[in-house]
């Protein structure tokens, strides 16, 4: 911190300011301030002196929070001899403030418990805390309280203590857990109905159930527990303390999922819950739904922890069948909220019964969910009183929609077809009011895909009925009835008769505005199944796409729509497709112009995003058969658009979201035309390199992977991309080099190891003989500790298959990539990082090899090391098989090197913690070594390296 060591009247005055600042200015200067404060080495002694000096609950609050902050990220910076009196200051600060706030308390015991689990030193601490307090009636709050928050952290994220001291400090609280239920046993017998005791008493119970370390024998008879559920069935019972018990009682059972080997205490809990549906009816009689939502959350933990049970030996024992009559109990209740606690539990069976497959298990199970679909039916009616469409993004629409997957997910145990008909047949022969007519729709919309659409009356017969239904019915039932006919696709496409009726039916939809994005969807579904039948009304999805904004449809259904008619373009003859294409555009082409030329001082909005984005759509699923030799129909149409679209990156170069839409519809262009776009390649990327050097967006570093992936392997660009590759490094560079510049230029990382990857993978000798590749080797090996999930991907697979190219000659030949999605917003429908096996001749490899071989030569060690030390100190789990496949691959590239590298690596790693606890032993180390360079395959690399970060996590 600048200027040396705050004053206390300095700090008080910061925090006041937090808190009472009525500028918000000021106050974030405060919050500024006290951020660095809380980052220096003077924050230890100053949160100490200011519990000492009490002066209110502001500062304490602070004081304390900063204390338990440090301890938790900065206890490397005390020395080992400071750890003790540390201790023992924070135990007073508690004793001294208990009676001040309740927040402070906690902060505090978080400050002690992560105190206890990194101090090496401090044997016994549970045995420690409840002999220096459990005598005194006041101390006993927050003795509580450091007993509760302290199996909860051993396994935060906060806390890098290591598996050994984790396993050690878990032995030591196993050791002490049943002193500590006695404890908790004797304060409930003294509290007798203190309300906020009992609650404290049931977390801290809760919490060393969760940790897993309670005897369930010493458990099972243990009074708290009857304590527990007196409590739950007692109906004058608080909603604080009910809601306590229940969270405790459901830690129990999640405690015990491993029934086997928890008997007496799962025969406890699992007789203790079923006495509680009494309860449940007088909580349902007198409408307090906080403690219906707890009982439901009890009844289905409970079916959750014996549904294995309940499978294997239904009506047995502990497969005792009334647990899920409980749960249907409770999916009779009116809230929808309560039979939604259940749904996990009901996929999880499904699961469990798909997988085992037994007929006769499905005959025992198929009441239950038949009753199950019955009630779901009936929560997702609308209220009679509703007007208009229902609405898909409020909470009951959400749930709806959680109903639509679970009954998609369970719809096999009671069949597809039988349902379907059975749902049908209440439609035909009743006649229910409009909210059950919806609902019934709903749900047969919900597994209208799952019954076989082949020589099926029935589904020709709803079809037939649904476009005949009159004008008048209620919105909400023709917009489900919409919603149906778009999922009955495969239907439409067997039987061809139906499609002019359907057609004309979602017509009418279209063009009224509550109706219009969903009939949009319905078409789009219809197009993507009956791409052929549709071929004969494309003009009619010309028209409607040229006076699309005459509709009123959301952006995503005005896309699907476009989406749908490029597919049934696609179908059409060859000749036809390159005129209607260009009709196709044409709007797109002409609102782009239009904005192009207008006034920028005029005032009207110039976003071409919209315009853009449907020109993506439709090259992206323009996609005919051509073939080899023939002119690719879409060449022409693409070469006339695309000085609309340079001019419109030209225009827009400074805003980031325009030029990524620019960019994401060029790749879609490229895509359509492949080898066709050759006569955009040189002033794309002469315009791309010239906007860079300005504005370097990351879009320009991926279109460029996709440049490379299409002319990558043609002899005559190489040099041309490789100039490319070069101009846009200098920028990316100079970025990425700036203070975090890694950290906050996540997508530049991404997007420039995309491009260094499609080199690797189109060209590897170009650019191992370039002199760039130092310098992406070298920002590779510092990229490789950033925790950014598609960043780090794509670093790693570009160190992977750079190291590929000197290990394996793969077979040549033409290839169909593999495409992952990519989870970026901005690329939400885009390839990612394809996974191509390496193209090129075989007298290739030799050079390949040694390129590779002087590459590594220079920069092995530090890589190994690197990736040794990012594994254990930054990078989260699911990271691990990606540089796993790294190591492997280093490791069949040179073996005995790669064994001297990684010695070296581990040698270097702590082997104890701040605290003065193991982190790892000698042996350990070198049961790693022996595990890594002995593997046979990548997934056992991938399985030592997990073991063994667990030790510094």
């Amino acid at each position: 911190m600048e200027g040396g060591k705050p004053t206390l009247p300095l700090v008080y005055q910061a925090v006041q300011a937090l808190y009472h600042d009525p500028d918000p200015a000021g106050k974030e200067r405060a919050s500024v301030w006290l951020g660095e404060l809380q980052r220096s080495m003077y924050a230890w002694e100053i949160s100490d002196q200011l519990l000492q000096l009490k002066q209110d609950v502001e500062s304490c609050y602070f004081a304390a929070q900063t204390m338990k902050m440090k301890i938790q990220t900065a206890f490397y910076e005390l020395p080992p001899e400071t750890h003790t009196a540390l201790r023992d200051s924070l135990l007073s600060h508690i004793q001294n403030l208990k009676d001040l706030s309740p927040i402070i308390v906690t902060q505090l015991a978080l400050a002690i418990a992560d105190l206890a689990l990194q101090m090496a030193s401090w044997k016994g601490c549970v045995h420690t805390l409840i002999e220096k307090y459990s005598n005194d009636v006041s101390s006993m709050p927050f003795l509580i309280e450091i007993l509760t928050v302290l199996p909860e952290e051993v396994h935060s994220r906060s806390l890098r203590i290591g598996a050994n001291r984790r396993t050690e400090i878990i032995e030591d609280l196993a050791y002490y857990s049943t002193t500590v239920v006695t404890l908790l046993v004797s304060c409930a017998e003294k509290s007798g109905h203190n309300e906020k005791m009992l609650i404290k008493i049931f977390r801290c119970l809760g919490s060393w159930f969760n940790l897993g370390v309670l005897d369930n024998n010493f458990m099972a008879n243990n009074q708290l527990l009857m304590i527990l559920f007196q409590v739950l069935q007692r109906d004058e019972t608080s909603t604080n303390l009910h809601e306590a018990a229940s969270d405790c009682v459901c830690s129990a059972l999640y405690a015990i999922e491993n029934v086997a080997i928890n008997m007496p205490l799962a025969m406890q809990l699992f007789q203790g819950v079923l006495t509680l549906e009494t309860a449940y009816h007088m909580a349902v009689a007198r409408e307090d739904l906080d403690k219906v939502l707890n009982y439901c959350r009890i009844f289905t933990e409970l079916c959750e922890t014996f549904l294995e049970m309940t499978v294997r030996t239904p009506g047995q024992g502990m497969g005792d069948l009334r647990t899920l009559e409980m749960l249907l109990i409770c999916a009779g209740h009116p809230q929808y909220e309560v039979v939604e606690i259940s749904f996990n539990f009901w996929y999880r069976l499904g699961e469990h019964l798909y997988k085992m497959n037994d007929p006769a298990l499905h005959r025992v199970f198929r009441p239950f969910i038949q009753r199950l679909l019955h009630s779901l039916a009936r929560h997702c009616q609308l209220d009679p009183d509703h007007e208009g469409v229902p609405e898909d993004t409020d909470d009951f629409g959400e749930f709806r929609m959680r109903v639509s997957d679970l009954v998609k997910d369970v719809i096999f145990l009671v069949g597809s077809m039988e349902c379907f008909s059975q749902l049908y047949s209440t439609l035909r022969e009743g006649n229910p009011p409009w909210e059950v007519t919806e609902a019934v729709l709903f749900i047969m919309a919900s597994i209208a895909k799952s019954v076989d659409p082949e020589n099926n009356p029935t589904l020709t017969e709803v079809l037939e009925q649904i476009v005949l239904l009159p004008e008048t019915v209620h919105l909400a039932v023709r917009y489900t009835s919409i919603e149906l006919v778009g999922e009955m696709s495969e239907v439409i496409d067997r039987n061809p008769c139906m499609l002019d009726p359907v057609l004309n039916f979602l017509m009418k939809g279209l063009r009224e505005k509550p109706l219009a994005s969903v009939a949009a969807k319905a078409i789009h579904n219809i197009c993507s199944v009956c791409r052929d039948h549709m071929a004969q009304h494309f003009q009619g999805l010309l028209d409607i796409a040229r006076s699309l904004d005459s509709f009123a449809l959301s952006t995503d259904a005005a896309v699907g729509l476009l989406k749908g008619t490029a597919l049934v373009l696609a179908r059409l003859p060859l000749e036809k497709i390159a005129e209607c294409l260009s009709d196709l555009c044409a709007v797109q082409v002409m609102a782009l112009k239009k904005l192009l030329a207008q006034d920028s001082s005029s005032g009207k909005s110039s976003d071409p995003t919209v315009w853009l984005d449907r020109l993506a759509v439709i090259f992206r699923h323009t996609n005919p058969i051509v073939e080899n030799g023939q002119t690719h129909p879409c060449q022409k149409v693409i070469q006339e658009i695309w000085p609309v679209l340079s001019e419109t990156l030209n225009a827009h170069q400074g805003d980031n979201r325009i030029v990524e839409r620019c960019c994401r519809c060029l790749r879609f262009a490229v895509r359509c035309v492949g080898k066709g776009s050759a006569s955009l390649l040189q002033p794309l990327v002469t315009q791309m390199v010239s906007v860079y050097q300005v504005y370097p967006h990351s879009c320009f570093l991926y279109l460029g992977s996709i440049l490379v992936d299409e002319y990558g392997m043609e002899e005559g660009c190489r040099q041309g991309l490789l100039d490319m590759l070069q101009a846009l490094c200098m920028p990316t560079f100079q970025l990425l080099e700036q203070p975090n510049g890694l950290r906050n230029h996540p997508d530049t990382v991404d997007d420039l190891f995309r491009l260094a990857t499609r080199f690797v993978q189109r060209s590897p000798v170009t650019l191992l003989s370039s002199n760039i590749i130092i310098h992406i080797i070298q920002c590779a090996i510092a990229a490789t500790s950033l925790d950014h999930r598609d960043a780090n991907c794509s670093v790693m697979k570009f160190i992977r298959d750079l190291i590929h190219t000197g290990v394996s000659n793969d077979v040549s030949g033409t290839v169909e990539p593999v495409e992952r999605p990519c989870i970026l917003h901005c690329r939400s429908c885009s390839l990612h990082i394809t996974d191509f096996p390496l193209l090129q001749h075989e007298d290739d490899f030799e050079v390949r090899k040694r390129l590779i071989g002087q590459a590594m030569e220079q920069h092995g060690l530090q890589l190994v090391t690197q990736l040794i030390n990012t594994c254990c100190f930054c990078l989260p789990p699911y990271t691990l098989p990606d540089v796993a496949e790294v190591l492997w691959e280093i490791m069949l590239f040179d073996r005995p090197t790669f064994c001297r590298w990684l010695e070296t690596a581990l040698k270097g790693l702590p082997k104890e913690t701040a605290g003065g606890a193991v982190s790892v032993t000698h042996k350990q180390l070198t049961d790693f070594h022996k595990q890594v360079t002995s593997a046979e395959e990548c997934k056992q690399v991938c399985w030592a390296i997990r073991e063994f970060t667990r030790l510094y996590r």
